[in-house]
């Protein structure tokens, strides 16, 4: 160790401790407070930031028609669509229809139907068997669970060619509906929107095969044609339907005639039957008007014999009328006329 100028070396001062600076009861409280405040403002505009995004993407779903909400059966309605048109009352007493009730009642409503809003309620846009299903549960049993429908409300614009898509999807793809009764609905959804029932087979029908969609056009044409006369449309089956129209359309001319047998029909054998004769070419042809019937009667004057028939009175005699003076005979006839119209 080095000295100074004077012989004393460097005083050596003891290592002192760093003096510890503890946190008081005051202080810890302080510094405990601050960090919790610090956690809850954190966790409190997280949470904020999660309820904003959660509200939004629930009014996104609700948008979208992916919310589910109850609704009382009596505040839906099903009159948006002539659904009668397919016959739905053979449906809601059909042994599909007791098998649904049973799985609704066994298990519940798992799938829900579809409604858009309306001034004081609902309107059905899909589900009618559901809800049939339902309605018929709560009135065997008055049971609540059975009071309400789940259901999966849009809110957007409704278009009435897209009710008709939906109606038929669900309809065509769970029910064995006939060409006519697919052909039907093509025309009254035409009829609504002005458009040509032929065109609108595309776009209602989309989901099948063209094929199919080729036999409902065939069917449009035919039931437009036929109109009234056609009874029993439903009994008129695929190939049947599709010849006559066939055959409608390279003859138009035959259309009165056929109206005219089918008119005579009294049941839906017998419709067959008249277009059965008529795709085989078979009926009779375009009636022509009957001639009225002509009215003849004979009489004997003397010798003389009188056939008399519309526009014709004939006379046969032994009389040479030739050899009558012109002006005698001429006389003779004025006097004819004058009797008869007298």
């Amino acid at each position: 160790m080095s000295k100074n100028k004077f012989g004393f070396g460097p005083i050596e001062t003891p290592d002192t401790p760093k003096r510890k600076r503890e946190v008081g009861p005051m202080g810890a409280a302080v510094r405990e407070a601050a960090g919790s405040l610090a956690e809850s403002t954190e966790s409190l505009v997280e949470q904020r930031r999660q309820n904003a995004s959660d509200a939004k993407e629930w009014r996104r779903a609700q948008g979208e028609g992916r919310v589910l909400v109850e609704i009382a059966l009596g505040d839906i309605q099903t009159d948006a669509l002539p659904r009668d048109r397919l016959d739905l009352d053979a449906v809601a007493a059909s042994d599909e229809m007791e098998e649904l009730k049973t799985s609704i009642r066994e298990r519940g409503q798992k799938e829900p139907i579809e409604v858009f809003a309306v001034a004081g309620g609902y309107q059905l846009k899909k589900g009618w068997r559901r809800l049939t299903a339902l309605r018929q549960l709560y009135k065997e049993t008055a049971d609540d669970r059975f009071a309400h429908a789940v259901a999966r409300v849009d809110d957007g614009a409704v278009n009435r060619i897209d009710l008709y898509i939906d109606m038929v999807e669900e309809n065509v793809i769970r029910e064995d509906l006939t060409f006519a009764e697919m052909a039907q609905v093509a025309i009254i959804a035409a009829r609504e929107g002005g458009q040509a029932a032929a065109d609108l087979v595309s776009r209602i029908y989309a989901s099948l095969h063209k094929m199919k969609r080729s036999y409902i056009r065939s069917f449009v044409f035919l039931l437009d044609e036929l109109d009234t006369a056609l009874k029993f449309p439903k009994a008129v089956a695929r190939n049947l339907g599709v010849e006559v129209a066939r055959r409608l359309q390279g003859a138009p001319d035959l259309a009165p005639a056929l109206r005219a047998d089918l008119a005579e029909a009294e049941t839906a054998e017998e419709q067959t039957a008249i277009l059965r004769r008529f795709a085989d070419g078979t009926a009779q042809t375009p009636r022509k008007p009957q001639a009225e019937k002509s009215v003849k009667y004979e009489f004997h004057v003397g010798s003389t014999k009188v056939t008399a028939r519309k526009g014709e009175c004939r006379i046969l005699s032994e009389v040479d009328f030739s050899s009558v003076d012109r002006k005698r005979l001429q006389h003779a006839i004025e006097a004819f006329e004058a009797a008869l119209n007298r």
